[in-house]
């Protein structure tokens, strides 16, 4: 008799313990963060642009993140952001308490290869990022006479203004000026964004490309009819900004399948962020899921928009983790393509067509 209750007994006594260490169990993984500190890991010194993005974002992570951790930050500059990608993806202890964010550029250099890449996009989690949408436009000044695209695309010899070598504004000029079949470009590099504004008005150079938010900024170019506007190219294209929705889009010049995946590469680029978090690879689901739902909710409050604007000086454009995600899959990772983007992130000559 004994020999068949005592395996009720103990059956009983184990039932009795998992019962009363259940909520235990919940709570550790529901409430993991409760009393911790996050780390985010720039990919950036700080003070700059992309710091104040984050620190916009960083108060509505503590706020929606169950257990409400605090928020640190630690700055890892270098390579573009590749040096924190790299912390990120092979150092880093993937427990949840660490995580990234890094520039695009970081995601520019794992695709064209670049020298130090020591981390694969594919393996990483990207998030989200509170900066995704953008508008490109080609201006010239109204006194060059350009007044609309067909005068500018029979025209030759335009100075056109850049900043750096690589610079996504000048790769992306670089790619305009190819597919409208502008001739002889003469690029002029090295200024400072205020530098280049100046040296248009004072006649120094003729056109350059910039994002939409310079005109909110400095509205008296368009009110006094400074400039001339030619062309858009909007990131993500479904998104056309309002007052520019009737300039002709830079899709609307492409030929073929080699530069419809050259203008794919581009958007997606940007698409990913100029301030995207990524996890690490080993990071548990359930806290990247954590992590992921506390974007979702912030991205989604009115007053991180309000935290925004008034923390980085300008309107965020939030991605979700999944169109994040979407986008560094959609990107084209083939050769030919590669080969071609490199050719207009560099101060050679534009490539035939």
């Amino acid at each position: 008799m004994k020999i068949k209750i005592m395996p009720r007994i103990l059956f009983s006594a184990l039932l009795t313990q998992l019962v009363l260490l259940l909520p235990d169990f919940l709570y550790s993984q529901t409430d993991f963060y409760r009393g911790k500190t996050i780390t985010i890991v720039q990919g950036r010194s700080a003070g700059g642009t992309g710091d104040f993005r984050v620190r916009a974002v960083a108060p509505f992570l503590q706020k929606y993140i169950l257990g409400n951790p605090t928020i640190a930050h630690e700055y890892m500059d270098g390579g573009g952001g590749r040096k924190a990608a790299n912390h990120i993806f092979n150092t880093a202890r993937p427990d949840g308490l660490t995580i990234g964010n890094i520039g695009s550029g970081a995601v520019i250099s794992a695709v064209l290869g670049d020298i130090g890449v020591q981390y694969d996009i594919d393996k990483l989690h990207f998030a989200g990022t509170p900066d995704s949408a953008v508008q490109y436009l080609l201006l010239t000044r109204r006194e060059a006479g350009f007044r609309n695209l067909d005068k500018l695309r029979q025209a030759s010899g335009m100075r056109f203004g850049g900043l750096s070598v690589g610079h996504t504004i000048d790769t992306v000029g670089r790619i305009m000026f190819w597919l409208l079949g502008l001739k002889e470009i003469k690029e002029i590099t090295g200024f400072s964004a205020p530098e280049r504004n100046a040296a248009l008005l004072r006649g120094e150079i003729d056109g350059l490309v910039t994002p939409d938010d310079f005109f909110a900024r400095n509205p008296e170019w368009l009110d006094k009819g400074l400039v001339d506007l030619h062309v858009i190219l909007s990131v993500p294209r479904e998104e056309m900004h309002p007052r520019f929705s009737s300039l002709p889009e830079l899709d609307g010049f492409v030929k073929t399948e080699r530069e419809r995946k050259l203008l794919t590469m581009f958007r997606n680029f940007r698409l990913a962020g100029a301030a995207p978090f990524i996890l690490p690879p080993a990071m548990p689901k359930d806290r990247v899921e954590i992590f992921k739902e506390a974007l979702r909710k912030t991205f989604n409050d009115p007053a991180f928009f309000a935290e925004y604007r008034k923390v980085a000086g300008e309107d965020p454009t939030p991605l979700m983790p999944e169109a994040h995600e979407k986008a560094i899959r959609d990107l084209p990772r083939d050769a030919e393509t590669v080969a071609l983007y490199k050719k207009f992130a560099s101060a050679e000559p534009l490539p035939p067509r």
